[in-house]
């Protein structure tokens, strides 16, 4: 429906936006803040978990990097699978799943049942970010993305700063009922996610015709706004799944988004045992480790709101990958603690800041129908940045003794990372009016 008064359409517009981002994103955020604190929490265990079952830096960083590649093999079957059963009943399939086999991370004993715990998380929790941004986009107009994606993926930093003294504080449970602290960890931080994934059959729904909760006339607001911009040119036409997944565009962007995922899922694995190093207890260690996801909460929504204002995409994902180059790469100027955690800061915002603009940008060069192969493809790839990282780190720290040299690779993905999305921007025109327009 048409409104002759531009007033009452902004009007509409502004009361539609605010009614979905309430139903949708405090819920989907929830949800992602309790996946991440399952994916990451390893790095916390690590801290009583190597020593009681004999794993080594490498063997942890192979198993903590072996979670993407059963992500990698995973994800695109996952959003097709989304796409097919609808997001309701596929994301809280997944959810049930990883939060039992999180929970089934107490059950460790060596290196084998580790690596295979982990693969089988990264099996379980493939398709959940993917299947969430196509989700968005049923539901959020473009000029609004970036934004709303910074603050969904606000849970990810969040789940390091809420769940890092948490998770330090149930290491303290060692010996109850016969258990060990780490154990514990993996027990009841697991338990949240089948719980969740029960009531997302309840919450979520798969379109704005499904809902009681918005007026018929936000309804047709909404939907004639959402097909008018599916119905625009962009970069990737329909085309085959194959020929979706080996795009050049979908291929950079995946290069791009490997230096941001590598260093934010290295930093969320390995970060405890990096502040741990400079002989503090395992407290002190969750309340520093928890400093530099807080700085990157506040950063990230408000980068990503910049993003939406001026409608720029490009330098608002390459300039965070570039400092977080920069900043890694200077940990090896200092065995300091204080400079260690500003490095850090400044390190973590950088791989977060992002995300919102980075996504944005990549939505917006995939046509609908391609949407939900190229996105699975993006993170599906970029996501193996995080098996480079974790894994290399490991091997390196074993065979140097140092954690700043086992962070070079992470500088090399980033810088380039940060070049290629300059290269795939050049020339590029701002196809998002600036919502502040």
């Amino acid at each position: 429906m048409m409104l002759r008064d531009p007033r009452d359409e902004i009007s509409l517009e502004k009361s539609t936006m605010r009614q979905v981002s309430l139903r949708l994103v405090p819920f989907l955020m929830l949800c992602y803040f309790t996946a991440f604190v399952d994916r990451v929490n390893a790095g916390f265990a690590a801290l009583q978990m190597n020593k009681d079952v004999g794993l080594s830096s490498s063997v942890f960083g192979l198993g903590g990097g072996i979670f993407f590649i059963a992500y990698f093999l995973f994800e695109v079957p996952s959003n097709l699978a989304l796409e097919k059963v609808g997001a309701r009943v596929w994301i809280a399939r997944i959810m049930i799943t990883w939060g039992l086999i999180s929970a089934a991370m107490a059950l460790v004993v060596g290196p084998y049942s580790f690596y295979a715990l982990r693969f089988l998380l990264g099996a379980a929790e493939a398709g959940f970010f993917p299947g969430v941004i196509l989700y968005l986009t049923y539901w959020f107009p473009a000029r609004y993305r970036a934004v709303i994606v910074a603050i969904f993926m606000v849970a990810i930093p969040a789940s390091s700063f809420i769940g890092s003294p948490i998770s330090a504080a149930l290491l303290g449970l060692e010996g109850l009922a016969g258990l060990h602290g780490w154990q514990w960890m993996f027990i009841l931080e697991g338990l949240p996610a089948v719980l969740l994934g029960i009531v997302t059959l309840g919450v979520l729904r798969n379109g704005p015709q499904e809902v009681r909760w918005l007026t018929a006339e936000q309804q047709a607001w909404l939907s004639t706004r959402l097909n008018a911009e599916r119905a625009t040119a962009r970069h990737v036409q329909h085309m085959s799944l194959w020929r979706v997944m080996w795009n050049k565009y979908v291929l950079a962007a995946a290069l791009v988004y490997a230096g941001s995922s590598g260093a934010s899922a290295c930093l969320s694995i390995w970060q405890p045992q990096i502040i741990k190093s400079f002989g503090l207890t395992n407290m002190e260690t969750g309340f520093l480790n928890a400093l530099p996801f807080g700085v990157a909460s506040v950063i990230m929504v408000l980068w990503g709101r910049m993003s939406d204002r001026t409608g720029e995409r490009v330098w608002h994902t390459a300039v965070p990958l570039a400092i977080t180059a920069a900043t890694l790469a200077s940990t090896l100027l200092t065995n300091s603690l204080l400079p260690t955690i500003a490095i850090l800061c400044l390190a973590v915002t950088g791989t977060y800041a992002i995300k919102g603009p980075f996504w944005a940008l990549s939505t917006e060069w995939l046509s609908a129908s391609t949407a939900a192969v190229g996105i699975a493809q993006i993170n599906a790839i970029g996501n193996l940045g995080g098996f480079l990282g974790t894994y290399l780190l490991g091997v390196i720290k074993d065979a140097t003794g140092s954690y700043g040299l086992g962070l070079l690779p992470l500088v090399a993905l980033t810088a380039a990372g940060s070049i290629m999305v300059l290269i795939m921007g050049r020339g590029h025109p701002r196809t998002v009016v600036p919502a502040s327009a």
